[in-house]
């Protein structure tokens, strides 16, 4: 199996939580904590392309931003708004997806895609 095939769908894990919407843009160094901060459990889901079927992933958030804990060698970058709504960036190389959705105090999903693989994704709060 390539790096596509057997290990895109853990690089979209941490942005999935979540992710994992329309949020666009890193936040600030002085951002305050946020509502959505914290660690979180994503589970990515494949139904399109021929990439792992689905796959689970922790991620955690702090004061907004996403913070890259369980895929080494991959860039994650992407916030949650304070309505929850996020957008958040995997890449590795030459390969990145984009993940879109929405969060509340305890759960969240939403889409992602990249290459010719696209999902879903859901999270809860850990």
């Amino acid at each position: 199996m390539n790096w596509m095939k057997a290990s895109w769908p853990r690089t979209l894990g941490a942005l999935a939580a979540v992710s994992v919407a329309a949020a666009i843009g890193m936040a600030g160094p002085t951002q305050a904590r946020t509502d959505f901060d914290g660690e979180w459990s994503v589970v990515i889901v494949t139904s399109k392309g021929d990439c792992e079927r689905s796959y689970r992933a922790p991620i955690t958030i702090s004061n907004g931003n996403f913070v890259n804990v369980g895929v080494n060698m991959v860039d994650v970058s992407g916030n949650v708004r304070p309505d929850g709504r996020l957008t958040v960036r995997v890449s590795r190389g030459q390969s990145s997806a984009v993940g879109l959705g929405r969060l509340t105090a305890t759960s969240g999903g939403g889409s992602w895609k990249g290459g010719a693989c696209a999902g879903t994704w859901t999270a809860v709060r850990r």
